[in-house]
């Protein structure tokens, strides 16, 4: 294994305007502005792409998994939200997992499992000197987070998810006429995705297609609450992180992935969700509470599939250890 870094220059968006506090935060390209290194780490394995730094001298790092149509980018406006809110996120790991982002999707094969990015995600957090680790995932990143914390129980010591796509999407991708009812909007949009990865070049000229005439702006609004409201950056970002042919296949490993290994987590998972997410089934909360002896869950209001973009200082509230929320299981308007 060995870290390149790397020094190319990223651009800024605008500033965001005041938007009473619905996607406060544009998301930021330039990591040097975070005060993180971006790093192509060779593993044995892949080649993951890694900004991280903010060092304290801990040995517990936090990690920070991004969902899928996304890239590091899409926490970074959680991490403006916990600066301004004077408690800023340390000793930062922030990978683009394999087929997103900066990083490559594996070939076929053992390295192409939800398993093996998990045990990608350790790799990099040993190589770069921690023990343990509070890791926090988005969607699919948070399908990632319970499987790195059930590989590795003793060496996390906390999960917080974000719209974690489990049971619910799994019944859809194994079943997907039976259990359409259950997740519509992603039943519609898995076919979809795995007939533009099969176009290829294709599939990915129509998705610049439908940016450029601002029709996927349309077509995402559904994964939030007040897309009317959302900067411009969110939607450049899913526009050139939507890649069908890594959504497939990440489909395709959730839906032969066993449940049952989540049974081996031994920290605290607390959870959230938007009151509108449409990737998110209803009861996906207590099928996870089933398995996993400590969990609990959150509903945040005005937020759809993103709620760390839509509401960021909200989800500081849950989604860190020691967060602060209310005990009703749902966050005040």
């Amino acid at each position: 294994m060995s870290a390149l870094t790397l020094t190319r220059p990223t651009p800024s968006p605008r500033d965001a305007p005041d938007r009473t506090g619905y996607c406060p935060f544009p998301f930021l390209s330039d990591a040097r502005a975070f005060g993180l290194t971006t790093s192509a780490m060779r593993l044995s394995r892949a080649t993951v792409s890694v900004r991280h730094g903010r060092r304290t001298g801990s040995d517990t790092a936090t990690i920070l998994l991004h969902g899928a149509a996304g890239s590091w980018t899409t926490w970074t406006p959680l991490l403006a939200a916990a600066d301004a809110s004077g408690r800023p996120l340390t000793d930062l790991i922030i990978p683009d997992l394999p087929g997103w982002g900066d990083s490559p999707l594996p070939a076929e094969g053992p390295s192409r499992s939800i398993e093996a990015t998990a045990a990608a995600v350790a790799e990099i957090a040993r190589a770069l000197g921690y023990r343990s680790w509070n890791v926090i995932g988005h969607s699919l990143g948070g399908f990632v987070a319970l499987e790195l914390a059930a590989n590795e129980a003793r060496s996390t010591a906390f999960v917080g998810l974000v719209s974690a796509t489990t049971f619910s999407v799994i019944d859809t991708v194994q079943h997907p006429v039976a259990r359409f009812a259950a997740l519509p909007w992603y039943g519609a949009l898995l076919p979809v995705m795995q007939a533009l990865a099969r176009a290829g070049r294709v599939g990915d000229g129509l998705i610049r297609v439908l940016h450029r005439s601002a029709l996927l702006r349309t077509l995402a609004a559904p994964l939030f609450r007040r897309p009317e409201l959302l900067h411009e950056s969110v939607t450049d970002a899913l526009a050139s992180e939507l890649r069908p042919q890594a959504f497939a296949v990440a489909s395709t490993l959730a839906g032969t992935y066993d449940t049952d290994r989540w049974s081996r987590i031994e920290c605290a998972v607390r959870a959230g969700q938007g009151d509108s997410d449409i990737f998110v089934a209803a009861t996906d909360a207590a099928r996870l509470g089933a398995v996993i002896r400590d969990f609990d869950l959150v509903t945040v209001p005005g937020t759809g599939h993103f709620a760390h973009v839509e509401r960021p200082y909200e989800t500081l509230l849950f989604v860190v250890p020691n967060g602060c929320r209310s005990g009703s299981g749902v966050f005040p308007q």
